[in-house]
């Protein structure tokens, strides 16, 4: 962890406090708090999902030469998480079971997420790996925690 710029160590933890707040909340907080912190939780996973998003596709294209040129899938991979989140959104519009499943969805996508980052070895930080794999199971933990709530 001492190689992670101090500023993306502290940022980057501090980001998960928002979701282990709504956490606490579906769990131990009061039943009118419930609803707020479910609607909270989702939208906080899709942002920050979405956000990561945008890092690979900044990545991609912050390629600096032909040796380490993006690859194509890169690109593809860049969008899904606004696409998938977009999609979790929709049970909510239409007045389908919403938000547990759609917590799920956002959760599983985002533990599993450093498998694209494992991948993105040629444009990635050398230590963008330790900073993001506790992110992420920290981050979809604590959105499947909400989701099984």
């Amino acid at each position: 962890m001492a190689s992670i710029p101090h500023f993306a160590r502290i940022s980057g933890i501090a980001g998960l406090f928002p979701q282990l707040a709504c956490a606490a909340a579906v769990w131990i907080g009061p039943e009118e708090w419930r609803w707020t912190a479910l609607a909270f939780g989702w939208a906080y996973a899709a942002i920050i999902f979405t956000f990561l998003g945008g890092t690979w596709w900044g990545m991609a294209s912050a390629s600096p030469d032909e040796a380490r040129r993006a690859p194509r899938w890169i690109w593809i991979a860049a969008i899904a998480p606004s696409m998938i989140a977009l999609a979790t959104y929709l049970p909510w519009v239409v007045g389908g079971t919403w938000p547990a499943p759609s917590l799920f969805v956002l959760g599983v996508a985002i533990v599993l997420s450093p498998l694209v980052d494992q991948r993105m070895v040629t444009v990635r930080p050398s230590w963008w790996m330790m900073l993001r794999v506790p992110l992420s199971l920290g981050l979809g933990g604590a959105t499947l925690a909400i989701a099984l709530s």
